[in-house]
């Protein structure tokens, strides 16, 4: 598969803060790529330098190809009406959106809205219409269904999808693991500015399948344990809490869900 973006040890710092710390990797044409990160990992700050709106200090950021980028809520003048902004756009891209994509993403039903009378699902919709527009081969989507509920979610991934398999490349950050498992062929989990970690899901969930979770509910609350040696920490568990006169409550024992193996990456340095 050919390679649609390069990114090539890229650094960025805000006076002493060092928040990108020599990041690579490649993404590939036709994928769907994921940005992990806990709050401060510097996903914001990696996904404004490759869609140009921020300058890093040194590095190299290739794309071939044209990009399309979501606008951020509040990114419209509240008074303007939904045609008027598609309008707008078509003029500055030189290109009108797929007549496809407008009925899909129900752009016709709220074309006489204005931007303030849209409700945050049709706020997305209408970002994402816009940065569709003059069918880019690169699409860069931050936190694209942050604040929608299950229904608005469902939407937008299968707008999502529809992009790809139109041949759009999709770079997206989340939060939601849900979503990433969904969505995204291959996923990079940002720590402290590098990546720990590039691969598929199944990747990461194979090469942190040696890993147990411990959950012990007990009057003091609840605490989660990561081990290797299941019996030995087991063991210990029960001594210590025997020890401080706590009873064990609850105890449960799992291989761990994707929102666990992100947290073991994205505390650590590697894998």
């Amino acid at each position: 598969m050919d390679t649609i973006m390069h990114v090539s040890h890229l650094k960025k710092k805000y006076q002493t803060l060092e928040v990108l710390k020599d990041v690579s990797f490649d993404v590939k044409k036709g994928e769907i790529f994921g940005i992990l990160g806990m709050n401060g990992a510097g996903k914001t700050t990696i996904l404004e330098c490759l869609e140009g709106f921020l300058k890093y200090d040194v590095g190299q950021i290739e794309i071939h190809g044209q990009i399309g980028i979501q606008l951020q809520s509040s990114a419209l003048p509240a008074y303007m009406k939904v045609k008027e902004a598609m309008k707008l756009f078509s003029k500055w891209k030189h290109a009108q959106l797929d007549e496809d994509i407008v009925k899909a993403l129900g752009i016709e039903e709220i074309a006489d809205q204005t931007y303030s009378e849209l409700s945050t699902g049709q706020q997305r919709r209408l970002h994402l219409a816009l940065a569709l527009m003059g069918h880019p081969d690169l699409l860069f989507l931050d936190e694209p269904t942050a604040g929608l509920d299950v229904a608005g979610r469902k939407a937008l991934h299968e707008n999502i999808i529809q992009c790809q398999k139109q041949g759009m490349t999709v770079v997206l950050t989340s939060h939601d693991m849900n979503e990433v498992e969904s969505l995204c062929d291959r996923i990079g989990i940002l720590r402290q500015g590098k990546m720990a970690f590039i691969g598929t899901v199944e990747e990461l969930v194979k090469q942190l399948g040696r890993y147990y979770y411990i959950k012990v509910n007990s009057q003091e609350g609840e605490e989660v344990y990561t081990t290797q040696h299941i019996q030995q920490t087991l063991m210990q568990i029960c001594q210590d809490y025997q020890n401080q006169n706590l009873d064990i409550l609850d105890m449960t024992v799992n291989r761990g869900t994707l929102e666990q193996h992100f947290l073991e990456v994205a505390r650590r340095n590697e894998i």
